[in-house]
């Protein structure tokens, strides 16, 4: 549309207490969500409150400007980007009350589920619909999406569980609209003649099925629903107003839960199981395929959760609920006899956790699977009845097999409500036409079992176009009307629902598209070769936008804005290789400025379920960047830390005393101690020491930070080493592997770094290493660097920590409380599994809290700028676990972990090598 957005922009921030963003990046950021389309909106408004959203809105429409209201910006069907103004509502608008003794909520749009649901649980009660996003999305999206999940089977839609909403038009009036009214009476006059208008049609159009999603609500303006306008709004996908404050029912959650795992000879019997294993009313009732857990395998995921599965070609995932454990597992037994086929009851919490990972992770796992093609959504939502799910199954996978698509099935099987992802080829004319042709013939299909086109996650662009099919020209056309009666002049997300876009136009790819292929310093062998392929992993199913558990994403946990999720950064990426919006290239300002708060702390590289890797992303850019740019002094204070370290072991007294001084010169934070140098390097002790000729030879790395800051980490790992039967030898002359190098983008330097570490190793022997992230340095970045060179792959096979070296040993007795903070490359690259059997065969009573990224990251915690989002990313989680065992034993691997401890209370954390030689 024609807006003004240069006097739009400045109306807005003239008006709108929150932030106010026309720039490239951000309008980047919201140009897609997880769906396959993309419109770069006209702006963007993060609301400081409601008042703000509803000050907006009329500032929009005194330009005439059309409206986005967004929230965790998951959807898949494409609702959650337009050419508008998007106001996000997930930042600011947070609160939330719960209300025990009337089981119900009141939140704003802002909220995250878990986070209610955490509260709501203290009182034995649950909000219902909980999608596989529950730890993101919000829920104002969840009202605009009309979402369900796993325990809609005791609760239903979003749909049935609302009670009133506070909204706002696009003309700034605000509604309180409840059963009975919508709080204006010229509305209302409407609404009825509406409802009288179309109730036959909607008597006899509407699917009675319980995931009927698709379409507006008008079945909640008949009688029999009691002219419900609230309900009637849910699911509109902000088509017709902004949710300014829900108040939503709260059900009874069973304090006990148990679950069976129930297997099948495929996932169409497990489809036509579901139905009767209903009756016996369990509160979530999931199904999936063996094509789903072959997936997962090839992609390395939920393996140990894919043991707990019997054997089968389909599965049940049947979880009961009760007020005792005993009941809930009676109950999980019935269902496993009642099933009559092999079966496995899980009472086990952890384990119960481990076997949903499965079900959970069906969007991530099916979305990059090596060695098959990209898939996408489009039609990964139908519905039908439960009764007929089975056969509905068997021609869906009739009708992908003529147009050629392989695919994994999953979904809410015990609602008759499928899942998927397909191969759908959307960078040719042809593949376009086939996308359209079978999204056309599924439509045809699931209307002929009675269904719906979505059971889930709305209509979007993807199947806004289809509805006619579903209900008819005149149940359209009404639709229409009601939007009409809410928005007169359609700027509240046009061409979602109602005056729908093609389902084939705005694609994020479209006809002709090639993958941008730049020179780069890392090889990106898993995407091809390609940096542009690599940025397109995201999928947009945002992970990253979680506010705990695990390491993705420390600085999205602490800002809360997309610009510093993954997610977002991904899409600055693409967005600056593939698209106009960002005109600076790898100089860009607004990508350098999303990436400055990327800690680079690998999590993405695992827990994003497409394998999206900012660090590695983030040094590609920056390497690019400073091309034509200077360096600031930090970077080379930092990344050359060896050989300042080097020069400053001459006379580390002298240095200790002058560095103080020279923070604010090279950009260090005035607030951060810098490091001390040891007055004796690891290698100089070991050079000191007797030879030994016993054992079996280990070359020990001795990097940088043990080497000059901790040498008594080098020297206990030296006594556990040789009491464990090793004989340790160092490499040849001063070595480094260029860790700090990464974060300041200087890839060549680093480059020649691991040539020289590779050539100082002696050849054939096992390498052990005590800092993570330098053993992280040999496992990921040596083979995207020089994975070209044999010698280089060779060195990266033989590099391990202590505890993958150690093996199987028996270590000392600790009969210490060990709290334990996992560097997050450690975490990340090579795994905890093998330190934490280690230290759980000392005896010792381990605690190893989520406490995700210290904060430090290296040399990020040191920068000016970063001093407050490292501290913050303390306090979130890592504080509070040491404050909770003021009396534990702290172990942090990590140089940067160990300092972030010491600095911000004052004590001192133990390598692991520490505290096995004390304990000797």
């Amino acid at each position: 549309m024609d807006v003004d957005r240069r006097g739009l922009s400045a109306d807005l921030r003239q008006s709108v207490r929150g932030e106010v963003r026309f720039d490239g990046a951000s309008r980047a950021l919201y140009a897609t969500d997880a769906a396959n389309y993309r419109h770069v909106p006209i702006g963007l408004v993060v609301p400081a409150d409601a008042e703000d959203a509803v000050e907006a809105l009329r500032v929009c429409a005194a330009h005439g400007a059309p409206v986005l209201p967004r929230g965790g910006g998951t959807s898949l069907a494409g609702q959650a980007c337009n050419d508008a103004v998007v106001i996000d509502c997930s930042h600011n608008l947070t609160a939330f009350d719960v209300d025990p003794d009337t089981r119900t909520a009141s939140v704003e749009p802002g909220v995250v589920l878990d986070d209610l649901l955490a509260e709501t649980k203290k009182h034995g009660l649950a909000f219902g619909p909980d999608p596989a996003t529950h730890d993101r999305c919000t829920l104002g999206g969840m009202v605009g999406n009309n979402s369900c999940g796993v325990h809609s089977v005791i609760a239903g839609r979003v749909a049935d569980n609302v009670e009133e909403l506070d909204v706002a038009l696009y003309d700034g009036r605000t509604l309180h609209v409840r059963r009975g009214t919508s709080g204006d009476a010229a509305i209302d006059e409407e609404l009825h003649g509406l409802a009288a208008r179309t109730r036959d049609e909607v008597r006899t159009r509407y699917p009675d099925i319980p995931r009927r999603v698709s379409g507006y609500n008008l079945d909640e303006l008949q009688p029999e629903a009691g002219f419900h306008v609230a309900r009637a709004l849910v699911g509109t996908e902000g088509t017709c107003a902004l949710t300014l404050r829900a108040t939503v029912r709260l059900v009874p959650w069973p304090a006990h839960r148990a679950l069976v795992l129930i297997a099948y000879d495929d996932g169409y019997a497990a489809a036509d199981a579901a139905a009767e294993l209903m009756e016996l009313e369990p509160i979530g009732l999931e199904g999936f395929d063996e094509t789903l857990i072959s997936y997962q395998h090839r992609k390395g995921l939920n393996e140990r959760a894919a043991e707990l599965l019997p054997d089968g070609g389909g599965w049940l995932l049947f979880e009961t609920g009760a007020e005792t454990q005993r009941e809930a597992e009676d109950r999980a037994r019935d269902a496993a006899a009642r099933a009559g086929r092999p079966s496995r009851v899980v009472v086990d919490e952890e384990e119960q956790a481990r076997a949903w990972k499965l079900r959970e992770a069906s969007l991530g796992a099916t979305a990059r699977i090596p060695g098959k093609p990209d898939t996408w959504p489009g039609w990964e939502d139908s519905a039908v009845d439960p009764q007929r799910l089975g056969p509905y199954l068997r021609d869906l996978k009739r009708l992908f097999d003529r147009y050629g698509y392989e695919v994994a099935l999953y979904g809410h099987f015990g609602q008759g409500c499928v899942h998927t992802r397909i191969p759908f080829d959307l960078t040719t004319a042809t593949g376009i036409r086939a996308f359209r042709g079978f999204c056309e013939d599924a439509a045809k299909l699931v209307v002929d079992y009675g269904g719906s086109l979505s059971g889930e996650h709305g209509d979007g662009t993807a199947r806004a176009e289809l509805l006619e099919t579903m209900y008819g020209r005149d149940l359209v056309r009404a639709f229409g009307d009601f939007r009409r009666i809410f928005d007169p002049r359609e700027r509240m997300n046009p061409g979602k629902i109602v005056g729908a876009d093609a389902l084939d136009a705005n694609l994020r790819l479209g006809a002709g598209h090639v993958t941008a292929r730049p020179t780069t310093h890392f090889r990106y062998e898993s995407d091809d070769g390609s940096f542009g392929r690599a940025v397109q992993r995201c999928v947009g199913v945002g992970v990253c936008r979680r506010h705990g558990g695990g390491v993705m994403c420390p600085s999205y946990m602490v800002t809360r804005d997309e610009r510093h999720s993954t997610r977002g950064r991904a899409h600055l990426l693409w967005e600056l290789l593939h698209r106009d919006t960002l005109d600076g290239g790898w100089q860009d300002e607004g990508v350098k400025d999303a990436l400055d708060l990327c800690l680079a702390c690998k999590g993405c590289r695992t827990e994003c379920p497409v394998g999206v890797d900012m660090a590695t992303y983030k040094a590609e850019f920056l390497a690019h960047y400073y091309e034509r740019r200077r360096r600031p002094l930090h970077a080379y204070a930092l990344g050359l830390i060896d050989r300042w370290s080097s020069l400053a072991s001459h006379a580390p007294r002298l240095t200790n005393a002058l560095a103080p001084s020279t923070k604010r010169l090279v950009g260090i934070d005035a607030r951060r101690e810098l490091p001390r140098f040891a007055t004796q390097t690891f290698a100089a002790w070991f050079a000191s020491r007797p030879a030994r000729d016993d054992g079996s030879p280990v070359v020990l790395w001795p990097d940088t930070f043990t080497n000059y800051f901790h040498p008594e980490v080098g020297r206990a790992a030296v006594d556990v080493l040789e009491r464990a039967g090793f004989r340790v030898v160092l490499p040849r002359g001063r070595v480094c592997c260029g860790r700090p190098l990464y974060d300041q983008g200087m890839l060549d330097r680093a480059k020649r770094y691991l040539q020289r570490s590779v050539a100082a190793l002696p050849p054939g022997l096992p390498v052990v290493g005590l800092e993570p992230s330098c053993v992280a340095v040999f496992r990921d970045e040596l083979p995207n660097l020089l994975g070209d060179d044999p010698v280089a792959r060779d060195a990266a096979s033989r590099f391990s920590t202590l505890a993958e070296l150690l093996g199987d040993w028996i270590p000392p007795r600790v009969d210490d409380t060990v709290l334990v903070q996992r560097h997050c490359h450690h975490t990340s690259v090579m795994g905890f599994d093998a330190d934490e059997a280690l230290l759980r065969r000392t005896g010792a009573d381990v605690n190893l809290p989520e406490t995700g990224c210290c904060g430090m990251a290296g040399s990020f915690g040191f920068v000016e700028g970063h001093y407050d989002v490292s501290v913050a990313c303390a306090e979130r989680a890592l504080l509070p676990a040491m404050e909770a065992r003021p009396d534990a034993t702290l172990l942090a691997d990590g140089f940067s972990c160990r300092e972030q401890i010491r600095q911000l209370t004052g004590k001192r954390a133990l390598h692991l090598a520490e505290l096995l030689a004390r304990s000797f």
